[in-house]
């Protein structure tokens, strides 16, 4: 099977695209969320202005569903990694995986250079 093959090492091979997506998943989860608040909080402002009940009810909820897509998407990548710590067979590729997670995780401590097969900086 070539995932039990020694000499493959995907994330390793791979280390600078990993890093790359690291950096932009950085980028989303700070500005996602703040778009997300700033966007709900508008439109519960016009909602107040507008002094109609129902539109400042319809501009609560809204806020309150933009806060948890807010907080989700601090949450994907942790339940991203908890799940392959649940799989059985991940043990077998532990140390390429960890590559990948340290360079979507800290792409600025992601070693890209191809040496140190299975490690990180």
């Amino acid at each position: 099977m070539l995932l039990l093959d020694e000499t493959i090492h995907f994330c390793t091979d791979t280390a600078e695209v990993w890093q790359l997506v690291g950096r932009i998943l950085f980028v989303f989860k700070i500005v996602i969320p703040i778009l997300l608040m700033i966007f709900g909080m508008l439109d519960l402002g016009k909602a107040v202005v507008g002094a109609k009940d129902d539109e400042i009810k319809k501009a609560l909820k809204q806020l309150m569903f933009r806060a948890i897509a807010a907080v989700v998407v601090f949450l994907i990548p942790t339940l991203i990694a908890f799940i392959f710590t649940i799989v059985d067979s991940f043990t077998e590729v532990k140390n390429d995986y960890n590559v990948c997670a340290e360079c979507i995780s800290s792409p600025s401590k992601c070693n890209t250079s191809g040496k140190n097969e299975g490690k990180v900086k």
